[in-house]
């Protein structure tokens, strides 16, 4: 049902960043919302979040490329696995992970349509939104599970999809 385009961002297995800022040509800027300890019973997160060691860590943030939010992301990791990894928290994770040239694995886990009106207000689009999460592995363990939620306005450089008329999710 995805168009091509659409069905590389979501289901493949590159950077979204690095997508992001080959599509506009624009650097992909991080926006940090929040980065801080997620209690022991989360709701609405990733059932693959109970692979992680505990303590976890919950961090947010919104994907830039100039004026325009194209993405929204959480991603949640193991207390003394973030310390080691996000040592810069304005970078983007992929940037993080790959900087010391160490293998990644990433496995999509699923994707859906999510309504929420915090998203329409910031991307300045309606919904429904693309979203998808993964789980990057590193040694053949868990290192982090990923959230991603995109813009519409991805439909500019992606084509149009069928967002609309699929059933949406509330989050």
């Amino acid at each position: 049902m995805l168009p091509g385009p659409w069905r590389i961002m979501l289901l493949g297995d590159g950077s979204p960043t690095k997508h992001l800022h080959l599509l506009t040509g624009q650097e992909v800027t991080v926006e940090l919302i929040a980065m801080e300890a997620e209690p022991m019973q989360v709701q609405k997160a990733p059932k693959e979040i109970e692979e992680l060691d505990l303590p976890l860590l919950r961090r947010q943030v919104w994907l830039k490329c100039g004026e325009k939010t194209l993405a929204w992301a959480e991603s949640w990791w193991n207390l003394k696995e973030a310390e080691r990894n996000l040592q810069n928290k304005n970078q983007p994770i992929w940037r993080s992970l790959t900087e010391d040239r160490s293998e990644l694995f990433r496995e999509v886990d699923g994707f859906a349509l999510v309504q929420a009106k915090w998203l329409e207000s910031k991307f300045n689009q309606k919904g429904p939104f693309w979203s998808r999460h993964y789980r990057f592995f590193r040694n053949q363990k868990e290192l982090t599970v990923i959230r991603e939620v995109f813009s519409s306005e991805l439909e500019k450089y992606l084509g149009p999809t069928k967002r609309k008329e699929v059933k949406s999710i509330a989050t």
